[in-house]
């Protein structure tokens, strides 16, 4: 989990995250559709060091039960889950070409594009003109524009030696 320059801003991205992974999936596929390269996605699970086993077990029976949980049952697994310890997810591009592979962290690609500074280096702090901060909303437009930009400049790197 990348740090924030201030809790405004973990607030901030909170805000942000699922708006920008949809602007990011999609313009891979729009990236995917124009190139040479194929990919796909895998959905890997980082578990803290402290885990055991068990709780590793449990917390993924609790995760299946929530599908099917009525809201009381709902409500105490999410109580249990917050008791044990969580996996980070980490969700990855995977791309192929010819004999070429290369991985895209597609986290790592929402957090830049939330990030004022397009970069991992230091703190985020979060891209207020993604937001309408007056509307309480999400500026769709900026946010698909720097998503595209983002998406652009990772194919373009792929093919750089």
């Amino acid at each position: 989990m990348p740090q924030f320059a201030t809790s405004q801003d973990q607030r901030y991205a909170q805000a942000l995250m699922q708006p920008a992974l949809i602007r990011i999936i999609d313009n891979i596929r729009k990236q995917l559709d124009i190139s040479d390269w194929q990919g796909s996605y895998r959905d890997d699970m980082c578990w803290p060091t402290e885990a055991t086993a068990e709780q590793k077990q449990q917390y993924l029976a609790i995760q299946e039960m929530l599908e099917t949980a009525t809201p009381e049952e709902h409500d105490q697994l999410q109580a249990t889950l917050a008791q044990l310890p969580s996996p980070e997810h980490l969700y990855t591009l995977c791309l192929t070409k010819q004999e070429q592979q290369q991985e895209i962290d597609v986290w790592q690609l929402c957090y830049r594009l939330c990030n004022t500074t397009d970069t991992m280096d230091g703190p985020i702090t979060v891209d207020t003109r993604l937001l309408d901060l007056d509307m309480g909303d999400i500026d769709w437009i900026a946010l698909d524009q720097k998503a595209q930009r983002l998406v652009a400049e990772a194919f373009q790197a792929l093919d750089k030696p």
